[in-house]
């Protein structure tokens, strides 16, 4: 898997909201999602100050793009109705699409940032400690799935 992918998964591993994964501030005592991820990983402080900026560089930008999306999305909506625009709901379906095609450039690229910042030694990790995450989680699913019923006997030999 490439790494852009695992980093992306790593954020939301650590809880961050997509496609914004923008930094959120944590209750006090509690690490936020980049002490997380050095946790994991073991970032220096240095590397953490520069995701954080790469962080807060970026989240301005998507937000603003997602508030644009919304009420486009509310736009559209409220065009569910009889005397509905059929023009309307195509322009806004379109430019929905664009900002849609916006916010996820700019996630790949705020992704694509920060994994320049890990040396290839926390890339491994990041890998490795993502592998598990997924095993865990197939585990879980598993788990979660009811038992195949079994068939009686009796009602097919009669």
């Amino acid at each position: 898997m490439k790494l852009s992918k695992l980093f992306g998964i790593a954020l939301i591993a650590v809880g961050l909201s997509a496609p914004a994964f923008a930094q959120q501030a944590a209750p006090a005592g509690k690490p936020d999602q980049v002490d997380q991820l050095a946790q994991m990983v073991g970032l220096s402080d240095d590397q953490q100050t520069e995701i954080r900026s790469i962080l807060d560089e970026m989240q301005d930008k998507i937000r603003e793009k997602q508030a644009k999306a919304q009420a486009l999305q509310q736009k559209l909506q409220e065009q569910i109705k009889p005397d509905y625009d059929e023009d309307v709901i195509q322009e806004d379906s379109e430019k929905l699409g664009v900002l849609t095609g916006e916010m996820t450039a700019l996630s790949t690229l705020m992704q694509a940032k920060v994994d320049k910042v890990f040396t290839q030694e926390q890339r491994d990790k990041l890998e490795q400690r993502m592998k598990q995450m997924r095993q865990q989680m197939q585990q879980m699913q598993q788990q979660r799935q009811p038992a195949p019923k079994a068939e009686s006997k009796g009602s097919k030999d009669k």
